[in-house]
């Protein structure tokens, strides 16, 4: 399991072995652990390292940990709480408890009464997380567009923006270009506690090299030649929300060196000025390059790179899940066909499943709103793909040979699976219509709704008494 998919604890208290003793035990249970000395310490942290748990004394220098609760359950509301007492405290811990900490324990405690409560509060902040991750594939279709899919990759993908949905934490989104990084990027935004804010994307790579800075952070009236105006720069325009810094490993060093100041002072001076503007905006960063070999070689910035990269995001290749490509095919049949009745062959999904798709995701949903324009509204057959799809061979190599009957075999069962409940919400649950659009007799369609477990709404059915299931 990578470290972003791992509980994050973090342990806060002034005595160095109660810390170190804690972060020990975390370890033990597989947590990425963390430590502050204060209260203060702790907030710092929380701005750009987002732990699950937050375990804390009750007395602390300065800001006690009682302050310390509140403030987190202000910043981070899904993080567990909980505080480290003595035997005199036990009351102000109660309280404390009122104001939504998970549960106390004293000091000296035990270790494994000190593992049991990390236990109680990571399976906590599982169940919450993966209830929110359930509810959310719901509508995942409409609201993350095209990030759809049932493959183990794509639902990790999923889990993490669930996870940092609510959190200001900096995001470095990894992909090849047509996986589908910027809605990776606008579902991070748009489905947390910060979706009424704004969002801007910015195309690093479109900028023009000499008004990027410009762009970026604004300008003042007579900065140059036709700047008749001030106009704020991008980063204002985000303030309190997100900027969507795309394809950031094309910037310039000199720009990568702005960068860097900007996202450390947090603060931007617009081109021609002397004053400088305060700004509040989380970083989604994204880029089809690798950028740790990118900083190796002395293209990228290291400092803006650790800056960046506190927690990847990697969308995969579309080969990599070719097992979601029969529901791709059917929500962009949708989107381009919607109330249409129109079916894709079994040939047509076994080259769609053999070919490559350097575009990824993108060049799908090319290829079937070229199928729907040219084809004639009622089959996509093979013929009515791009000739590079039309001339991939099924042993070009792509896949190992014994993988390729089983997928072919697996997703050619999703595919009509899908077809099915397709054709069944167009028919509006008549059977007899759905056959007839199916080109199946109703004994045939009846196997088939056994055999993918599809039910059937009560009152459905139409044109006779159901027939007895036929065997499989």
């Amino acid at each position: 399991m990578s470290d972003e998919m791992k509980t994050r604890l973090l342990v806060v208290d002034d005595e160095q072995s109660i810390r170190r003793l804690c972060m020990t035990i975390g370890s033990t249970l597989g947590y990425v652990c963390a430590e502050a000395e204060s209260a203060e310490a702790a907030l710092a942290r929380l701005d750009s390292d987002t732990p699950d748990l937050l375990l804390t004394d009750l007395k602390l220098p300065n800001m006690s940990g009682v302050e310390l609760l509140k403030q987190t359950r202000l910043l981070l509301p899904h993080t567990e709480v909980a505080i480290m007492t003595g035997h005199g405290s036990i009351e102000s811990a109660v309280d404390a408890m009122k104001l939504g900490a998970y549960d106390y324990i004293e000091k000296p405690f035990r270790v494994e009464k000190m593992r049991l409560l990390l236990q109680r509060m990571a399976e906590k902040v599982r169940l919450v997380t993966e209830n929110e991750f359930l509810r959310e594939r719901v509508t995942t279709e409409e609201n993350l567009d095209g990030i759809i899919g049932s493959s183990a990759n794509i639902q990790d993908v999923l889990r993490m923006i669930s996870r940092l949905k609510d959190t200001r934490t900096p995001v470095l989104i990894s992909g090849e270009s047509g996986t589908g990084k910027e809605l990776a990027a606008r579902a991070i935004h748009f489905r947390g506690s910060m979706a009424k804010t704004p969002f801007v994307a910015v195309d690093c790579g479109s900028l023009v090299p000499t008004l990027m800075e410009s762009e970026l952070f604004g300008y003042e009236k007579g900065a140059f030649t036709g700047a008749t105006k001030s106009k704020a720069g991008l980063f204002q325009a985000a303030d309190g929300g997100t900027i969507f810094l795309d394809e950031i490993g094309e910037l310039p060093q000199e720009m990568q060196a702005k960068l860097l100041r900007v996202l450390q002072e947090k603060e931007v001076r617009p081109v021609g000025s002397n004053e400088k503007v305060n700004i509040d905006v989380r970083v989604i960063a994204a880029t089809n390059r690798d950028l740790e070999a990118a900083y190796r070689g002395g293209t990228f910035r290291k400092d803006l790179y650790f800056r960046l990269n506190v927690v990847t995001v990697h969308l995969p290749s579309l080969r990599e899940r070719r097992s979601d490509i029969p529901v791709l095919v059917h929500h962009f049949l949708d989107r381009y066909a919607k109330g249409s009745h129109i079916q894709v062959t079994a040939a047509a999904m076994k080259s769609l499943l053999h070919y490559d798709w350097p575009g990824n995701v993108r060049e799908l949903e090319n290829c079937i709103a070229r199928a729907v324009t040219l084809g004639d509204g009622k089959i996509i057959d093979v013929a009515d793909l791009p000739p590079a799809i039309r001339s991939e061979q099924p042993d070009s190599g792509m896949v190992p040979s014994h993988d390729t009957t089983t997928l072919s075999t697996t997703a050619l069962a999703e595919m009509e699976r899908m077809t099915i409940l397709r054709v069944f919400e167009q028919a509006h649950g008549d059977k007899v219509l759905a056959g007839r659009m199916l080109g199946i007799s109703r004994a045939t369609l009846y196997r088939k709704l056994k055999r993918y477990n599809i039910a059937l709404k009560a009152g459905s059915t139409s044109g006779g008494t159901d027939p007895p299931a036929a065997p499989q």
